[in-house]
């Protein structure tokens, strides 16, 4: 009886999620109402989704400096409905030429992170803005120029900081002259996004805004080493995306050098090889099967996932359906306490659109920490995705000049007899993986609509604790998770998941709670 009630209260909770919003044409789920308005701007001028994704991205940066922004990186997937086709875009940053892989050790030992995160030293060349010129050149339908106008506008006009963002600014006091006061201008950021819109990306690898970022950069007082032709030389990369089976669906995301595709494919692919499908939705033994599942994951993705220029990454390997059937075998009824790799060799935003015509983007957006470096320039904030490296050199993401540090960000597309029928993705660090992959868990299996799927308590493993999002309902299958074996962490987990799915008639789309995101459409 005690487990019919849990249940029941567990269903019940997941029951009172928030609307939904449908849409007949369009949509945009944005982690900030200015941008989703942005966005949809754009859609109703006729723009395409990529020209959508470029309004989103600008206005991000401006309202939500600590998650995203043109000093820093993206990984994009595009489906084009024309041409059947799926596409994804690296926009992931570079370290220097200069950079070695003892770039963060002290005395031959890793730096603390913020000792490292904070100042020259962690800035990567930032590849957001060439990414979406790149992309914008074969799926834009609109003037470049004309992009950028709802950002301007804000930046002059003034905004409203939300309470993140202030509680953010807390922990980053040398950015309070630029963000305390009540209403943000930000003037000098919306001087660079006239430039950046009339001259397009060349204009911000090369030139005056080059020129501040580097001297910026190196007279930090924690200098960094980023030279005028390290951002010359940045180019975005289009990659091929990776895709595997889910009973049925077909899920596409991010390749390397993020990892959170392929663990994603992987921790979902383990589920499908176990009794998940027979545990109750939301309950002990569910959450079981989900943490054990990522434990292999991240496992496999500290051992392989690197830069795929720079170090062999066996993807088919890691999601090869014998192998993937050799892992499953170590999950049982009792967790394991820390999983082993396998032998393969056989702060952060995300924003999902759908335009009138069936184009689809799903792009996750970073800085890495909570404002990056904390280097301002030009009303922008350098990135400090650096530290996404290994600390400790050895091991495939070890530091390297040129080199894209690893990723988690995942930003997916599910299909359905070849066509799309789910687009989602989140921001959240190493956690994005267990984000995302709890969405598509929630949706496809637990038939949940995308907003209950996105508002479901978040929970997983990094190969260590089993991890319950601090006051949520989960918290009451603790005692049940440790008896299997299992050790609970309560603790805070802030993602910002942001989904559309496809329903009978158009669209309906989900925004994360946890932050400011808003669904706009018509």
């Amino acid at each position: 009886m005690k487990r019919v009630l849990l249940l029941c209260w567990l269903t019940l909770g997941a029951a009172q999620a928030s609307e939904a919003l449908v849409a007949k044409r369009f949509m945009v789920a944005a982690a900030h109402p200015l941008a989703a308005e942005a966005g949809a701007e754009v859609l109703k001028r006729g723009g395409s989704a990529l020209d959508a994704a470029v309004a989103v991205q600008v206005v991000l940066g401006l309202v939500e400096p600590e998650s995203s922004g043109i000093g820093g990186g993206a990984f994009l997937l595009h489906w084009s409905e024309s041409e059947k086709r799926l596409r994804s875009y690296d926009g992931r940053e570079t370290a220097p030429a200069a950079a070695k892989p003892d770039r963060f050790l002290k005395d031959g030992k890793p730096m603390a992170f913020l000792e490292a995160a904070v100042g020259g030293r962690s800035v990567g060349v930032p590849g957001v803005v060439r990414m979406l010129e790149v992309a914008h050149q074969r799926h834009g339908r609109l003037a470049w120029s004309g992009l950028f106008d709802a950002a301007i506008r804000i930046a002059e006009a003034g905004f409203e900081p939300s309470a993140k963002f202030r509680a953010a600014l807390e922990r980053a006091p040398e950015l309070s002259r630029y963000y305390a006061q009540p209403r943000v201008v930000n003037r000098e950021y919306a001087d660079t996004l006239r430039t950046i819109a009339s001259g397009g990306a060349r204009v911000f690898y090369e030139g005056e805004i080059a020129r501040d970022m580097v001297a910026a950069v190196r007279a930090h007082a924690k200098p960094g080493d980023l030279t005028e032709d390290d951002l010359r030389a940045y180019g975005a990369l289009e990659r091929e995306p990776v895709c595997g089976p889910y009973r049925g669906w077909r899920i596409c995301s991010m390749g390397p050098p993020s990892s959170g595709g392929v663990a994603v494919l992987q921790i979902l692919g383990l589920l499908e090889r176990t009794r998940f499908a027979r545990a109750p939705p939301q309950s002990a033994d569910a959450l079981h099967y989900f943490a054990e599942a990522g434990k292999l994951a991240y496992a496999d993705r500290a051992r392989y996932l690197g830069d795929p220029d720079f170090v062999p990454v066996p993807v088919r390997g890691l999601l090869g359906t014998s192998y993937l059937d050799r892992r499953a075998k170590l999950i049982s009824d009792k967790a394991m306490a820390i999983a082993p790799p396998g032998d393969a060799e056989a702060g952060t935003s995300h924003f999902s659109i759908v335009d009138a015509r069936g184009d689809i983007v799903s792009m996750t957006t970073t800085i890495e920490a909570a404002f990056g470096s904390r280097i301002m320039v030009r009303g922008f904030l350098l990135n400090n995705q650096l530290t996404d490296f290994d600390f400790a050199p050895g091991g495939p993401n070890q530091v390297a000049a040129g080199k894209r540090p690893r990723s988690s960000m995942a930003p997916a597309i599910v299909f359905r007899g070849g066509e799309p029928v789910l687009v989602v993705g989140s921001p959240g660090g190493s956690m994005i993986i267990n984000y995302v992959a709890k969405a598509l868990v929630g949706t496809l299996d637990w038939g949940l609509d995308i907003q209950a799927a996105i508002e479901l308590p978040n929970f997983g493993s990094r190969n260590g604790p089993t991890l319950i999002e601090q006051g949520s309902r989960y918290e009451g299958l603790a005692p049940s998770l440790a008896e299997r074996g299992h050790q609970t962490d309560r603790i805070p987990l802030q993602s910002g998941l942001h989904g559309i799915e496809r329903v009978p008639g158009g669209w309906r789309g989900g925004a994360d709670p946890r932050r400011d995101g808003a669904v706009r459409g018509e």
